[in-house]
Order: C-alpha cells, then sequence, then structure tokens
C-alpha cells in the first residue's frame, strides 16, 4: 500500500496504523471465519481519496478502511483447473505506467478483456507485454508460474506486473525445496514446451492452469 500511495500522491497510514486495523478487523469478524476447506475470511485494505474536490489534483483528504468477508474459492471448482485465453491486443500495463502498484489503474484496463474472455468460456485472460508483445507478463487477477523440469520461472518485475505477496511466498518455498526459480522474461512460445503453469494471488491463492489458448491455438 505505501508503495502504490506513493506512486499516485497519497499519503499512506503508518505501519503500526495498518497491521493494528487489520487485527482488529479480522478479530472483530472472527465468528465469519469458514470452516477449514470451505474458504476463508478475506480481508482488504482500502484508500481512498475524499473532501470537496473535482479538479484534476490530489485530494484533500483522504480515508483508510478495512473491510473484510467470508469467501470461498475464487474461481469455481474447488481443484477445478484453469483454461486461460492469450490476448495481444489489450495490455493491462506499459513501461513506466501504474501496473507495479495495487490501485485500481491496475484493473480498469482488463474489464474488457475479461468480460469477453468469460463470454467464450474462459476462466481468465493471460497477458502480454505491450513492447514487443512476445513476453508473458500476468493473469488479469494474480501472477503466473511457468514450470519445466526443475526449473520454475516468473515474468520478472520490471514495472508492470504485480510483486503479489503470494508470489514472493510461492517462489521462496520452491527455492527451500530444491527448484532452481528465475524471474525472467518468459517468451509466450515457451508455454507449449512447459510441465505445468499455474497462478498465484492472495483471493485465488495457488490454481493450476488446465489450457491455454493462443490466436485460435490451444
Amino acid at each position: 500500500m505505501k508503495m502504490g500511495a506513493e506512486r499516485i500522491c497519497m499519503p499512506s497510514p503508518s505501519v503500526e496504523t495498518f497491521v493494528d486495523a487489520v487485527k482488529e478487523t479480522a478479530l472483530a469478524n472472527k465468528r465469519w471465519v469458514p470452516p477449514p476447506g470451505k474458504g476463508s475470511l478475506y480481508i482488504r485494505p482500502l484508500l481512498m481519496g475524499t473532501g470537496a474536490v473535482l479538479g484534476f489534483a490530489p485530494a484533500p483528504d483522504y480515508t483508510f478502511l478495512v473491510y473484510c468477508s467470508p469467501v470461498g474459492n475464487y474461481f469455481k471448482g474447488t481443484f477445478a483447473s484453469l483454461d486461460l485465453t492469450i490476448e495481444d491486443e489489450l495490455h493491462r500495463a506499459t513501461p513506466g505506467g501504474a501496473g507495479g502498484v495495487k490501485s485500481i489503474t491496475n484493473y480498469a484496463p482488463v474489464l474488457k478483456g475479461i468480460s469477453k474472455a468469460k463470454h467464450e468460456g474462459y476462466s481468465e485472460v493471460l497477458y502480454l507485454d505491450s513492447v514487443h508483445k512476445k513476453y508473458i507478463e500476468e493473469v488479469s487477477c494474480c501472477n503466473i508460474f511457468v514450470i519445466k523440469g526443475n526449473v520454475i520461472s516468473t515474468p520478472a518485475a520490471s514495472g508492470t506486473i504485480l510483486e503479489g505477496i503470494t508470489r514472493k511466498s510461492i517462489m521462496e518455498i520452491a527455492s527451500d525445496q530444491g527448484y532452481q526459480v528465475e524471474e525472467r522474461a518468459i517468451a509466450v512460445d515457451e508455454l507449449e514446451d512447459a510441465g505445468e503453469v499455474f497462478c498465484t494471488g492472495t483471493a485465488v491463492g495457488v490454481a493450476p492452469v488446465g489450457t491455454i489458448t493462443y490466436q485460435g491455438k490451444r
């Protein structure tokens, strides 16, 4: 939140305020925590501009709040694999933009692509880089990993993807388990030879990918 707030000229709460707010919210709603294996209590901190302003400028006041809700699996089916489609015309982020920060600017650009994909029966959209249009970057709401042998690769954090907490945890755990973990540019063609592909995110958890469709080819 601190990094994102700085990028879009917003003051951020202190670490102590943030942690206390999350703890208090979780404890106040502990009765809503689903039974083991049935879901989780999703906690979402939010920082928004408020106050009397109409012009194009930072808001005069800001509100920090935390809310939560019991949720089931993000995608349908407890262990269902995802069917991804690769979008090569629309882009969720560009170099120098705000694709690397957790803000509304990260989600508005993907609404058109995900709406089209859902209509066509896909679970999610995998986006390519906006410069070369050949390197995979991120799914609409989560990071992506590619496994080949003992090597686990994920797109490098170069300002156009979110450096997710779950992504970081997976990289650390995989490395501790003896896997070779790489952060690098991954060409879309490499997906054909991948042994396994999966997505990660706070809401998603770890979700396996079953199929990937690119330019009409699955």
